[in-house]
């Protein structure tokens, strides 16, 4: 059960940073001022953030017009829901 926590945890704080990023990155694209690099946010999508990266492009309106960003977000968060539920049910059910 510990390590269920431990990767609530880190879903929690990867998808909470990438959405926190997501919101930095509108910001200073509005001010013209330094951004966050887009290989930046695709790292922290794939090391499990992509939901939290989903949810900030669409509250904050960031990033809306890139089709990879669109596509590639959704597919991601679909991808790690399908292998969260499949550990769930090899291992806790």
């Amino acid at each position: 059960m510990d390590i269920v926590i431990i990767m609530a945890g880190y879903a929690l704080v990867i998808n909470l940073s990438l959405f926190i990023m997501m919101g930095l990155d509108k910001r200073r694209s509005k001010k013209g001022s330094w951004r966050i690099q887009e290989k930046k946010l695709w790292l922290f999508a794939a090391l499990g953030g992509a939901f939290g990266g989903w949810i900030g492009m669409n509250v904050f309106r960031h990033k809306t017009k890139h089709t990879s960003f669109r596509y590639g977000l959704s597919s991601l968060t679909l991808l790690y829901i399908a292998v969260l539920g499949y550990l769930l049910t090899q291992f806790y059910l």
